[in-house]
């Protein structure tokens, strides 16, 4: 049964109202409230990742398999790879060792997936019972620390239960104390958490990538989604999505498995819409080559964290615009999931007074007939475009 002490306090619940959509988008509304709970001796480390199991599954957790996605990593010239569940069992502690050192060479660093598990489920994914009780996790992360691991992702939490909150905030005030940062699957919503705790990286809480693979309802449905979470779920915390599918089919062979149904300009444009400081894309090796070179020079370069975000147009369930900026760059990404073409004129005017006016823009643009297009715009003028069914555009603004 849960318990509090008296004198009591309770978690800031709160609600962001406007008169038109922008405030929702745009709110900071969950992290104004709060102050950092503990202080680390290192700053969290946004990253972009490879991972293997999302389009290839549980087959991928080999040896020979990470170190395909560690190449693919360090072809992109991305921070890490994640190296997802069964991996005590299928490489080895030892051979797991090895990998890291491998990947450092390459200077690609290595994530890893644990179970949250307690008496409160029975999962058999592994590796288990290490981050559920103080002692055996506090071993781990400090081998995790001695490998030179700097991020984790923990599945399967068993609700919001107090004992449960308890264990999220356990694992990481732990991992804090060695350096680690923590992303959360499997999990409940992040209040604020980007604040309160400083080494925390994002969290799932959505219906995710992986139930693109699981459902063709879901990739049926993948737009319609896509213009939900920037509005919903995301605009209230971080977003550990593992999105952008380049494959037509996912599935390794790219032959059988669910069809994905958007264009691949829309992938792309989701990894501007999607916000979370760690992402771990649905890339795989077999894009390198397959996938068209602008979309893969796309990714190599996309950042994950962003110094102003802007609402442009949209409504839920139908359309979205938005504006980021990263350093000196702005990107605009649009998707539709309307049944028939949205047009969206998008003006400076909707960016900050200081933004040069006369900057030139790439835009990447899917075509009625599934082709990505690119071409430099001037935005000395308003750009009218015109985003097919299912399909997306990213405005990169130099």
């Amino acid at each position: 049964a849960p318990g509090i002490a008296l004198p009591g306090t309770t978690p800031w619940r709160t609600i962001t109202i406007g008169s038109s959509l922008a405030p929702i988008v745009e709110t900071t509304i969950p992290w104004d409230v709060i102050e950092p709970l503990y202080q680390t001796r290192h700053k969290a480390i946004p990253s972009r990742g490879s991972w293997s199991w999302i389009i290839w599954q549980d087959d991928c957790s080999s040896y020979e398999n990470q170190e395909a996605f560690i190449n693919l990593a360090q072809a992109m010239s991305w921070e890490h790879v994640l190296v997802d569940a069964g991996w005590d069992q299928c490489i080895g502690r030892d051979n797991v060792e090895k990998l890291i050192a491998l990947a450092r060479s390459k200077g690609v660093d290595v994530a890893l997936w644990y179970s949250s598990s307690d008496y409160w489920n029975d999962i058999t994914q592994s590796p288990t019972r290490l981050m559920d009780r103080p002692i055996p996790r506090k071993k781990e992360m400090k081998w995790l620390r001695d490998q030179g691991v700097h991020t984790i992702k923990v599945d399967f939490f068993g609700g919001d239960k107090q004992e449960t909150m308890r264990i999220y905030e356990d694992i990481l005030a732990d991992a804090a104390e060695y350096g680690i940062d923590v992303i959360f699957h499997g999990c409940t919503l992040p209040r604020g958490w980007e604040r309160l705790y400083p080494n925390y990286v994002g969290s799932e809480a959505v219906l995710a990538s992986e139930n693109l693979v699981f459902s063709q309802h879901h990739c049926n449905q993948e737009a319609f989604a896509a213009t939900l979470h920037p509005f919903i779920r995301n605009s209230v915390g971080s977003m550990e999505y593992g999105g952008t599918v380049l494959q037509r089919r996912l599935h390794k062979s790219n032959e059988k498995g669910t069809i994905r149904r958007t264009g691949d300009v829309f992938e792309l444009a989701t990894a501007i819409l999607f916000q979370n400081p760690v992402q771990n894309f649905a890339l795989t090796p077999r894009n390198l080559t397959e996938a068209p070179a602008e979309a893969i020079n796309f990714m190599r370069n996309v950042p994950t964290t962003w110094n102003d975000t802007r609402f442009i147009e949209g409504y839920p369930g139908k359309y979205v615009v938005l504006a980021r900026q990263n350093g000196t760059e702005w990107y605009v990404a649009g998707v539709n999931a309307e049944n028939q073409p949205r047009t969206v004129t998008f003006n400076t005017s909707s960016l900050p007074a200081s933004f040069e006016k006369h900057a030139t823009a790439t835009l990447y643009l899917d075509s009625a007939t599934d082709k990505m297009t690119t071409t430099k715009v001037r935005l000395d003028k308003p750009v009218k475009i015109t985003i097919p069914t299912n399909c997306g555009f990213v405005l990169k603004i130099d």
